[in-house]
Order: C-alpha cells, then structure tokens, then sequence
C-alpha cells in the first residue's frame, strides 16, 4: 500500500515554500502535460492558464477556453513563447527533452518526474507552493490520501496491463502504471522490464497471467482485441479499463482512486 507517513514531509516541503517564497506567484502559465493542466484548473487557475496541449481534455468545460499549444511531443515552441509564459509545465515522460530545453531558454520550466504514487503526490505540493495555493494543494492531498487507506489489502493478482498494439506493448516498472498496480495488489509479470516494453503474444503465454488488463489510452483497445488475447490466454480474465484510472495524476487521482477502490473489491469477488 503507497500511504503512510509522506504527510508530515509533504507539509514540511509545503512550510518551507511558503517561508521562502511568500511572494512567489506565477501570472501566465503554461502547461504540457494532461494530467497537471487539469490540476492547474482544479486549483481555481484557468484565468492564468494560458495554453495547453490539445490532449488536455479536463475539466472540459474550463480547459475549451484555453488556448491550445501543439501537443505533448510536437508544441509549437514559436506560438508558446508569442503568450509570454513566466510558467511552463513539463514532464520528463510527456515531453521531448529538446522541446524543454529550447523552453528553458526563455522561460522558467518545472520538469516534473512523476513515477509513483508518490511522486504524484509530492509534484501536488509543489505546483501548489509555487503557484501560490499551498493550502489547497494540501487539502487536495489529504483527501487523496483518505481514498488510498480505503484499499485494504487482496490477494495478489498476476498481472499484464497493456498500452498498445502493432507491437504490443505492457506498462512495468518504473512506470506511475506500475505504482498503482502495486497499491491494488496487481503483480506485474513484466516488473523485471523497465518502462513500456515490447512483448509478444507467445510472451504473455508464458507468464501465464490471472488477469490481463487492455487500457483505453494510449491505444484505444476494444472488445477484439480481447477475443485475439483470449486465443493465448483462455484461462485468463482479460478487461477493458479505463486507462486514465491508472495512468492520470494529479487532481484526476480522486475520481480515479474512487473508481479503483470499488473495481478491485468487486474484482476480488469475482476473480
């Protein structure tokens, strides 16, 4: 289970912010990654806002006004900096290392490393510290900390979450993916690769999985594909999930903790 004791660090990390940078608050914002464009906007910022890539799609009603930028790999570096940004949001997985480097040049650019649970809660708190809503950052956090100690512990699971197909290919360590299969009692049988390898089919058979999860992003896998990995693994639960359970942090972590908890424990009963 990833809770416990990061609270009292986190709100140590959130103290010394805003001792040091009682003043600090950012005016024209840009972020490049999903997941915290909705933080932002979630944080009350979307008159700071001001771009976002197209595959920022929440909240939808607040981020269609914002204006978009390019996307998380191709960003037009040339109608970003025309918005005169004094904050931009990257991420080392989202985004292309020349792309923020070619930013940094400008602009001040928070590189943020998400990997974990975690790591998902600790960059919470820190865009909270910088942009000046320590408080409801914190407030945030303590809520997603409620719904990760409503998880009890299950029995493991054996199992292979897949992103994609035409090569297929599985989330394994290293991955925020893999940090929420942990919390829920999934193993993951690919845990020996690191980040998003290739597979094959005849290297799922021989892992024999209790469970196959087929993700609804990046690729959006259907029914078929179901019944094509039901051809190797007839013995195995094979499910459609939506991806943005397992795979968006920042705000996006309550609903998607919510969901889990109640998936896994039906999960459990019907496994």
């Amino acid at each position: 289970m990833v809770i416990g004791s990061v609270v009292d660090w986190l709100s140590y990390i959130l103290i010394l912010k805003i001792i040091q940078f009682p003043e600090m608050s950012y005016q024209r914002i840009i972020s490049l990654v999903p997941s915290l464009t909705q933080l932002v906007l979630d944080l009350g910022l979307d008159n700071r806002l001001v771009g976002r890539t197209r595959f920022c799609i929440h909240p939808e009603e607040l981020v269609k006004e914002i204006p978009i930028i390019g996307g998380t790999k191709n960003p037009n570096i040339e109608k970003i900096l025309s918005l005169k940004p004094d904050y931009i949001i990257a991420n080392h997985e989202e985004n292309r290392k020349e792309d923020v480097q070619e930013l940094q040049t400008h602009t001040e650019v928070n590189i943020t490393e998400i990997d974990t649970i975690n790591d998902a809660i600790n960059a919470i708190c820190e865009l909270g510290g910088d942009l000046g809503l320590a408080s409801s950052a914190q407030k945030l956090v303590d809520k997603i900390m409620v719904l990760l100690s409503q998880s009890p512990k299950y029995p493991s699971l054996k199992t292979a979450y897949f992103i994609w197909k035409d090569p297929w290919m599985v989330a394994a360590d290293g991955t925020y993916i893999d940090s929420v299969m942990k919390h829920y009692d999934l193993e993951n049988i690919f845990s020996d690769q690191q980040r998003y390898p290739q597979i094959s089919l005849d290297d799922l058979e021989d892992q024999n999985p209790e469970l196959i999860l087929l993700s609804s992003e990046p690729f959006p896998f259907k029914q078929k594909h179901i019944e094509e990995i039901r051809e190797v693994c007839p013995d195995s639960k094979i499910e459609l999930i939506n991806g943005e359970w397992f795979s968006w942090y920042g705000s996006g972590m309550l609903e998607a903790f919510e969901k889990l908890n109640f998936w896994r424990a039906e999960l459990d009963k019907n496994i």
